[in-house]
């Protein structure tokens, strides 16, 4: 089997999630027999351009010539069976479709954000979640509010592609949504459902996990949608040292937030950016992960190398997050497996303290919890949450085998592209 591999390379001064799951998807494939063809252009190249490619990058979200000129001579000789699509802006354009297309090359693109409909990708503006283009022809707020990259002009232009481009959206042959989340955000943009596969991404086995440690972890870019606001207003509500310790991880314009929290509380520690192994260690002497977004997050990563060390996690109720902890359907009552209750989880707690105080509107899942995202809801729910985690710690783990490990992820993968091979041939 022959896959062509699209990608728009983020830069990588901004350390991107998507780059590095495509790096990831694209080795097990080629580690699994899988031909990959990759056309993968970067937002590095754009500096270094010639003045003839640079006058026409304006274009380039829409159309992008060169783009369509280059893979066509990769399609005609190489023939693939499948052509997958993850970023095509600004360098491949959504064009690529309409290339494929006419090649004969049917398509499968991955949705790793909110870009059909919103021109910054996340349904997220001034520190609140955002849906203002939805609906619209033209994403006119987009353009009033300057969503993308801060700039009238470049808003108005990624307003005006996805406008152009809603037909070849709809064109393609198969979405991969990374979570139910996103399968219901294709469906409501008029995506037939038996277009829609969820399939998540994978992260590598990290073998057998290490004992539980102690307080909590929070891994991510320190930036508003991101809730480390939000984290450090819950955690400011429980007396110094009675949860355990707050270890931060990452760097952005939040940084002087959770430093002047280190130096306030002894149980806040920011350990910075960290390499894979940092990563690692800091979940290792972790028992409960935190991801508190307060935007629709897709996928954050961190959860499923969380369930791959066994350890659960604390999140809020928006985007992918249910689905990753497996709190977006019904569990078995408790008492029949792993805690699925509140009440259930509050009976871990040693008789004297007494069960913490229930926040309104948690949802219990297979691998953790999820909670409005809410100061007193969060504050509330991270004693319940410190409690719980032993009982967690081994759906944790299960969850990740099931549902999030490479071998498991890798066949589904194979699958969707053995079905439009399939019908394409048909």
């Amino acid at each position: 089997m022959k896959i062509v591999v699209a990608h728009n390379r983020y830069r990588e001064a901004q350390p991107s999630g998507e780059n590095t799951m495509v790096d990831s998807e694209i080795a097990q494939l080629t580690a699994a027999g899988v031909e990959v063809l990759p056309f993968i252009r970067s937002s590095d190249e754009i500096p270094s351009m010639p003045r003839t490619a640079k006058a026409l990058l304006p274009i380039s979200p829409i159309w992008a010539p060169r783009a369509q000129e280059d893979l066509s001579r990769l399609l005609t000789a190489h023939r693939p069976d499948v052509l997958h699509l993850h970023n095509p802006y600004p360098l491949l354009s959504p064009w690529v479709v309409r290339t494929a297309h006419r090649h004969g090359v049917p398509v499968v693109q991955t949705v790793h954000n909110y870009r059909q409909v919103c021109s910054s990708g996340i349904y997220f503006r001034d520190g609140v979640i955002c849906q203002d283009c939805k609906g619209r022809a033209l994403g006119v707020p987009a353009i009033v509010h300057r969503c993308y990259r801060g700039s009238a002009a470049q808003s108005a232009l990624m307003a005006t592609t996805l406008a152009v481009h809603r037909g070849t959206w709809r064109s393609v042959d198969r979405f991969i949504a990374l979570t139910s989340a996103i399968a219901d955000h294709l469906r409501d943009y008029g995506i037939p459902a038996d277009r829609i596969v969820v399939k998540p991404n994978a992260v590598p086995d990290p073998g057998t996990p290490a004992p539980l440690g102690d307080g909590f972890l929070y891994l991510a870019r320190l930036t508003p949608e991101k809730g480390l606001d939000l984290l450090l207003q819950a955690w400011r509500r429980h007396p110094v040292g009675s949860l355990g310790t707050l270890r931060v991880a990452g760097d952005g314009e939040l940084r002087p937030l959770v430093e002047a929290a280190a130096a306030e509380r002894a149980d806040v520690v920011y350990l910075g950016q960290l390499d894979r192994a940092g990563v690692r260690a800091a979940i290792e002497a972790s028992a409960v992960v935190i991801v508190a977004a307060l935007w629709h997050d897709v996928l954050p990563t961190v959860i499923i190398e969380a369930l791959a060390s066994g350890r659960p996690v604390l999140g809020t109720a928006l985007g992918g997050i249910p689905y990753l902890v497996g709190a977006d359907a019904p569990h078995e009552p408790a008492g029949t497996g792993p805690a699925t209750t509140a009440s259930a989880v509050a009976g871990h707690l040693p008789p004297p303290a007494g069960p913490p105080a229930v926040p309104a509107g948690l949802v219990t899942g297979e691998a953790g919890w999820v909670v409005p995202p809410d100061p007193a809801a969060l504050a509330a729910a991270l004693p319940l949450a410190r409690a719980g985690a032993a009982a967690r710690a081994a759906a944790a783990r299960t969850r990740y085998e099931r549902t999030f490990h490479p071998d498991v992820v890798l066949k589904r993968h194979l699958d969707i592209y053995a079905d439009l091979a399939a019908t394409r041939r048909r």
